[in-house]
């Protein structure tokens, strides 16, 4: 995808703070965006934020307003907000498939983050903020003291995904975030070139707390939503895949019995509850059920999918 081009910078000071109400507030900017990055007197490009209503932090405002999915000017696909040093410090580390757009930090926190902050694409707006500003912010106690704002992508032909991808998750109705960024941990820890797909119905994968349990793993895991349900399914055929549903059906195999038919399997998931739908389990090439004791009858997703994901590479490598 193209990478869509980095903020402007600041220009000012670290020691520049916001004017308050006394004073004639700053002009408004887009909600990404900063002063030049030349006019910077420090490496790092910090900026003081005194005002929980400066318009330059209106970005993580709109974290308790729910509008962050909407277009901007500096935003054309979209915002999201990731949470946490270890998930923010993936922009750090190159590890994100995402662009960055800025940094909301607990002033107390950046002389021990500077390390890894020095590792931020050059020029990424650093706002500094003390705790009681930062909690007005965004709405609520944040305990981690550090978010930052990320770009969404423009949405990939699935077929270009699949004739990268390996394996596959497909979800369908999974509207728990938990769940969803469980699913993007052990897609990480348990594929080779993993992709994970959506139906309309289930979450985002970009909302924070999917992020913050994924362990950023959703910035590096390509996914997609299918928004033709179940006809899309058909896509995985076209690329090659067997496609599995997990799913405890009468006629399903048990899974220490079962045998891919190519190296390259696309796994239907459903919520625990209603499981998959009827039209999702007929689109499927097979059923496959985890074998459990008598008494239990249904696992959590995300463990049912490392079960699938350890038992398909364990399949693949049996003669």
């Amino acid at each position: 995808s193209p990478r869509i081009a980095a903020c402007h910078h600041s220009m000012r000071d670290r020691s520049e703070s916001v004017s308050g109400p006394s004073r004639e507030p700053p002009p408004a900017r887009p909600i990404a965006s900063a002063v030049p990055a030349h006019e910077s007197t420090n490496a790092l490009n910090t900026i003081a934020i005194d005002d929980p209503d400066d318009p330059r932090i209106a970005a993580y405002r709109s974290l308790r307003e729910n509008r962050l999915p909407k277009p901007t000017d500096d935003a054309p696909h979209g915002l999201f907000i990731a949470e946490g040093e270890k998930v923010v410090r993936r922009f750090a580390e190159g590890a994100s498939r995402f662009e960055l757009a800025s940094v909301l930090l607990a002033e107390s926190r950046f002389e021990r983050d500077r390390p890894w902050l020095a590792g931020l694409p050059d020029g990424t707006p650093i706002y500094l903020a003390g705790r009681p500003v930062m909690d007005a912010i965004v709405g609520f106690p944040i305990h981690r003291g550090v978010l930052a704002a990320g770009l969404r992508m423009p949405k990939p032909p699935i077929a270009d995904l699949l004739a990268e991808a390996q394996t596959v998750l497909v979800l369908e109705g999974l509207a728990n975030h938990d769940n969803v960024g469980g699913i993007f941990r052990v897609a990480a820890a348990l594929c080779q070139k993993p992709l994970v797909l959506l139906d309309p119905t289930s979450c985002d994968p970009l909302y924070r707390k999917a992020i913050r349990v994924s362990m950023g793993h959703a910035l590096a895991v390509p996914f997609a939503r299918l928004p033709d349900w179940p006809t899309d399914l058909a896509e995985l055929a076209a690329a090659g895949f067997e496609t599995v549903a997990l799913s405890l059906t009468g006629d399903a195999t048990a899974m220490h019995n079962w045998r891919p038919r190519s190296d390259r399997v696309a796994w239907l998931l459903g919520a625990e509850g209603p499981g998959l739908s009827d039209a999702a389990l007929a689109a499927a090439d097979g059923v496959v059920r985890i074998h459990m004791e008598p008494g239990v009858d249904s696992l959590n997703v995300v463990t049912a999918a490392a079960i699938a994901l350890h038992g398909t590479r364990w399949a693949l490598q049996r003669p």
